[in-house]
């Protein structure tokens, strides 16, 4: 493979580890490879803690460490503090349902003192927080679907995507990485050739090396258009 193509290539998956949060491999790969990472490992590191916190449904903790970060994030995105408040809500009142006599007000304090005051100020809040309320109405095992999506943990993953994006525009990165954004295009871009009917193969290699077929020298496979990945590119 082509020195600067190779090069490129190293470049963009270093800059997909940095911005979505892989700090140990970011390292590995800077050996490996010979690529310097474009920012300091420890910033990932807590980046990833923040990540790991909403994870966990600590909430309060993450919400620590984005003040301690930088704590114009979430004074400047009113719509982010409130998902994280209303997340935070949401783990409450998880716990406050584990058993029909569990006591709920703790949710309720919490639901007063720091999403109330919040809701009037946007139709969107509101909504969301009249919809989370509803949680305390109806049995844990028996809610509709809109409900039922609150308490799955893809609703952690999705605000501390957005966490992760506020944190990477505070300090002047990319909120998505290159290779991502490149990713994606293309499986828009095959997609959109499959909906037109146009006679393309039915699957289609990433194209970094041609002469192989979507195989490396070595038999390993490389990443392709529907996101299966395999071996690191040196």
């Amino acid at each position: 493979m082509d020195r600067n193509l190779n090069s490129h290539i190293n470049t963009l998956v270093m800059d997909y580890l940095v911005s979505e949060g892989y700090p140990s491999a970011a390292q590995n790969f800077a050996l490996e490879a010979n690529v310097q990472p474009r920012v300091d490992i420890e910033s990932i590191e807590e980046r990833v803690a923040i990540r790991n916190a909403i994870y966990c449904g600590d909430i309060q903790t993450a919400i620590e460490r984005i003040n301690e970060l930088n704590p114009q994030i979430l004074d400047r995105d009113s719509a982010l503090h409130f998902a994280l408040l209303r997340l935070q809500l949401i783990e409450l009142i998880r716990n406050c349902t584990i058993t029909p006599d569990s006591d709920i007000t703790p949710a309720l304090t919490f639901a007063t003192t720091h999403l109330a005051p919040r809701a009037p100020t946007s139709p969107e809040f509101l909504q969301d927080l009249e919809q989370t309320m509803a949680l305390l109405i109806f049995p844990p095992d028996n809610l509709a679907p809109p409900l039922a999506a609150l308490l799955d943990t893809k609703l952690r993953k999705d605000v501390a995507k957005r966490v992760n994006e506020a944190i990477l525009q505070s300090n002047g990165e990319r909120t998505r990485s290159k290779l991502l954004e490149l990713v994606r295009t293309r499986a828009w871009a095959e997609q959109k050739a499959r909906d037109a009917k146009k006679d393309i193969p039915d699957r289609i290699d990433i194209g970094l090396d041609p002469e192989t077929d979507g195989r490396d020298p070595e038999g390993d496979s490389v990443m392709y258009g529907n996101g299966e990945a395999g071996s690191t590119v040196t």
